[in-house]
């Protein structure tokens, strides 16, 4: 008797079961079915290119406010010219000290990012030279006029670029370029061979 009272309720569990089954499981792909947490799927957020009705132009990207900068980005005042160059090299003063920790990272950083057109000791014999990929010759960083150049020069040559040199300062980090410099000044150009 026992036996037979449990099986309606077997029947009718299994029942429930495959009507769950299929009741969750959506065919046409697309509802995705109960969400325990909606907050997470559908944002309360603005999305970008949607339209907004909390501004004035209707639209949510707005253009920064004029004279807005980047945070931790401070504009470089001097201009790409060969007057710019002078005057950074006469106004730019390097906070950094000439140290070993500086000095080794200054020479990874001229590795990447010099050392292709310059070549390892700075005279302007890297491999995009060499090999012909370039036909004109980089500068050499231990020619007379770059050995009496001021550090700031060599600074601004790395950040706004000079003649067919193209400017590294959106790819470098301040301090990178001034350990760069570092380098150039205290390493390369004293150990001229």
């Amino acid at each position: 008797m026992g036996y037979l009272c449990k099986a309606p309720i077997r029947l009718t569990s299994a029942i429930v079961l495959s009507a769950l089954v299929f009741v969750s499981c959506d065919r046409t792909r697309i509802q995705k079915g109960y969400e325990y947490f909606p907050d997470m799927a559908h944002s309360l957020a603005y999305e970008t290119y949607a339209p907004s009705k909390g501004t004035k132009d209707g639209i949510t990207m707005q253009m920064p406010v004029l004279g807005a900068i980047p945070r931790e980005m401070i504009p470089y005042q001097y201009p790409a010219t060969p007057e710019g160059r002078l005057q950074a090299g006469k106004e730019l003063v390097c906070k950094l000290e000439a140290s070993d920790t500086n000095l080794v990272r200054g020479k990874e950083m001229f590795t990447i990012f010099c050392q292709n057109c310059h070549g390892t000791a700075g005279k302007g014999d890297g491999h995009l030279y060499t090999s012909g990929k370039f036909t004109m010759q980089p500068a050499s960083l231990i020619s007379e006029r770059m050995l009496a150049a001021p550090i700031g020069e060599v600074y601004h040559v790395i950040t706004a670029g000079f003649n067919t040199m193209g400017a590294h300062g959106p790819q470098i980090k301040p301090d990178d370029r001034w350990k760069i410099a570092l380098y150039v000044k205290n390493t390369l150009q004293k150990n001229i061979k």
